[in-house]
């Protein structure tokens, strides 16, 4: 700590020195020839060129300085010398340090060794820094500190840079494929009068100047089932839901869905859907992670001989596990699943179930319904175990509320759950349109909590909802799996943290 401070001290006496001499360290707009990829695309021997961004290197031959100039899109070589911008400039510029911006325009050459970089003869102060990056190599060893300060991560792991722009490509070809589909993409409430659409705990707020509680959407489910009643036949939003839940590996307060709603449509054709998409989104960001970019340990997509496979890697460079996600995906009933388990689980009573559990190490508590019982045994001994994608069909009504029963069982509804590598990455659902059907299924789930009943939704039903189709695919999750993440917090720019004490 005190040589970090030390450090600290000769920086601001640096930024009090530079000021002294009439620069401005921390610069004004500065025009370039493009990002540093275009400036490197646009490099031809004698042009002149600018550029912007981060030091990130500086190698010291006196009157010369070699200089790595970094952006988001990459790095080019600077040469600064006494004879090209005047001794003034090299004086001032013996005050910038590593981690500072600054802006150059020069000529183009190669150095001996075939190095692109360019010939600086005007600079401009952009940025100074006050305090100094984590080294390179080794960057920030402590993993909250990785969340805590993520521009210090992004700085220098080009990894987890690389995840965050993956993410980036995935939410926008998600949109240009919902929207090539006819899909319109819209936007509804956060602050909600009646947290619905899911069975969720939310968080509360109140808004003064109508004197009204309110909460922080949990879904927006039923607002987008609005606009079907309105006349929209394609709907997506990509939204923000909370829920004041706990935090895990695969759960964050705060996360990313998109949400989708087709009319005339049911859950088999959405499921269709969603494992095009998916597919889609793989072939796109394929071809990253050690063999393309960093060397680093990650994820490679691969698309060979008609096959979609996502391979993730250890640090040493071991393919841990391989999802094939090569079309088509399997498809199997709940109930059949479960059977897969133990043959006579539905042969036995409630009591004797229970005993299983025992023997079949699933913990659960006395309070839990039967049908929780056995969710909680799919839950452990199917979707935890399951890593190829795998779309859960016909469930327990209990489990799904707003979607419609089975034609032939009306103790199922029509649903999928689609998982891949141990979790849930999106439902889908035959949509409950029926809206005496729906009302009982929602005081069944509030039991008590009438309040919790959403009136305006169900008044929205009674002037008639065509059949439909929905789904809902996690956003976090599916960039875990597309890009080898193994936590959610790897994926969410600034996950919610304790305090720092």
């Amino acid at each position: 700590m005190d040589d970090e401070n030390s450090l600290i001290a000769q920086r601001r006496e640096k930024l009090e020195a530079l000021q002294k001499l009439g620069a401005n360290p921390f610069g004004r707009a500065y025009e370039t020839s493009g990002t540093i990829a275009e400036v490197r695309e646009k490099f031809a021997d004698g042009a002149s060129l600018r550029a912007a961004g981060r030091i990130t290197a500086h190698r010291d031959m006196g009157k010369s300085h070699f200089v790595d100039l970094r952006d988001s899109t990459g790095r080019i070589q600077v040469y600064i010398h006494a004879k090209e911008v005047g001794a003034e400039a090299v004086e001032m510029f013996k005050l910038v340090d590593l981690g500072d911006f600054i802006g150059v325009e020069g000529t183009c050459f190669l150095t001996k060794t075939g190095e692109p970089t360019l010939k600086v003869h005007q600079l401009a102060l952009l940025g100074k820094s006050l305090r100094p990056l984590p080294e390179k190599w080794h960057g920030l060893q402590d993993v909250e500190a990785r969340y805590r300060q993520r521009y210090l991560d992004l700085i220098t792991n080009e990894q987890s840079r690389g995840v965050f722009e993956k993410r980036i490509v995935i939410l926008r070809e998600i949109r240009h494929f919902m929207e090539a589909r006819g899909f319109l993409e819209v936007e509804t409430p956060m602050l909600q009068a009646v947290a619905g659409g899911a069975a969720a705990e939310p968080f509360r707020t109140h808004h003064k100047a109508l004197g009204l509680d309110l909460y922080l959407r949990i879904a927006p489910e039923l607002y987008l089932k609005r606009l079907l009643v309105g006349g929209f036949n394609k709907v997506f939003e990509l939204n923000r839901n909370f829920r004041n839940e706990g935090i895990s590996r695969k759960h964050n307060p705060e996360f990313t869905m998109l949400e989708a709603y087709w009319a005339y449509a049911d859950f088999e054709k959405i499921a269709d859907l969603v494992e095009e998409m998916i597919c889609h989104l793989a072939e796109k960001i394929s071809e990253t992670g050690r063999n393309a970019a960093t060397g680093e340990a990650g994820l490679s997509n691969r698309k060979a001989e008609g096959e979609i496979r996502v391979e993730h890697w250890d640090a040493e460079g071991n393919v841990t596990r391989t999802i094939n996600l090569t079309r088509p995906w399997r498809r199997a009933r709940y109930r059949d699943l479960i059977r897969e388990v133990d043959p006579e689980w539905f042969n036995y009573s409630s009591e004797k179930r229970r005993e299983r559990c025992v023997e079949l190490g699933v913990e659960i508590n006395p309070r839990m319904a039967d049908y929780e019982v056995t969710q909680q045994v799919f839950e452990k001994l199917v979707e935890e175990k399951t890593f190829d994608p795998l779309f859960v069909t016909h469930c327990p009504k209990e489990l799904v509320p707003l979607a419609k029963q089975n034609a032939e069982d009306d103790s199922l509804v029509d649903v999928y759950e689609l998982i891949i590598n141990g979790q849930e990455i999106s439902p889908g659902y035959s949509e409950l349109n029926d809206p005496v059907t729906q009302r009982q299924r929602l005081l069944e789930q509030a039991g008590e909590e009438t309040q919790k009943i959403d009136e305006e939704f169900l008044l929205a039903l009674e002037h008639g909802m065509p059949s439909a189709g929905g789904f809902g695919v996690g956003i976090d999750r599916l960039t875990m799996l597309l890009t080898g993440a193994e936590s959610i917090r790897d994926v969410i720019l600034f996950p919610l943290l304790k305090p720092k004490r």
